[in-house]
């Protein structure tokens, strides 16, 4: 039965360990950028498994020192903040960030880009619903954001704005038709 329990001064470490790592994890991402916890990315998600890894593991772990773990937690930080200065640049970013998609032009479901964004008709659906859109014929475009939000632009709106034209001339896998009128 010693798997189930162990000693009180054992515990105690444990307890000391979770407690300095969650201070040094607190310190660390006030340290990093905001978007570490308000906006997820690839980078921002690989950089949460590892910290939660790493806190997990110096906590509970007898061979793992709390200096071990504080310079994990602490150079997983500094390569988190490195990664999101370097998303600025053209390649790194196309390689981090995900890129706009349409998934419905002119009142068509382009269901090749749902399956590319692992995405069902029912998925898409289901967020133009609560996006308050109920008729697929009444839409210009649904674009399927780097960040995984959607942008809903009516058929029926004025000339769409600069933003939506950029969105769909950045878009991956879309072209609009020839003859029509560029977003």
């Amino acid at each position: 039965m010693s798997w189930l329990t162990s000693p009180w001064s054992d515990l105690g470490i444990v307890a000391a360990k979770a407690a300095l790592m969650y201070g040094t994890a607190l310190v660390g991402l006030r340290m990093a950028q905001r978007r570490t916890l308000a906006q997820w990315t690839i980078i921002d998600f690989a950089a949460a498994v590892a910290v939660g890894a790493i806190i997990g593991r110096t906590a509970i772990a007898d061979s793992q020192s709390y200096a071990s773990g504080a310079v994990a937690l602490l150079t997983i930080v500094a390569a988190h903040r490195l990664a999101s200065l370097l998303r600025f640049q053209p390649l790194l970013g196309k390689l981090t960030d995900y890129r706009v998609r349409v998934l419905v032009a002119d009142g068509r479901v382009r269901r090749h880009q749902l399956r590319r964004c692992g995405l069902t008709d029912n998925d898409l659906y289901a967020e133009l619903r609560q996006h308050g859109v109920f008729d697929i014929d009444r839409l210009r475009y649904v674009l399927y954001e780097g960040k995984g939000g959607l942008t809903v632009v009516p058929r029926d709106a004025p000339a769409p704005t600069p933003l939506v034209a950029e969105g769909v001339r950045d878009s991956v896998g879309f072209t609009p038709p020839e003859g029509t009128a560029t977003p």
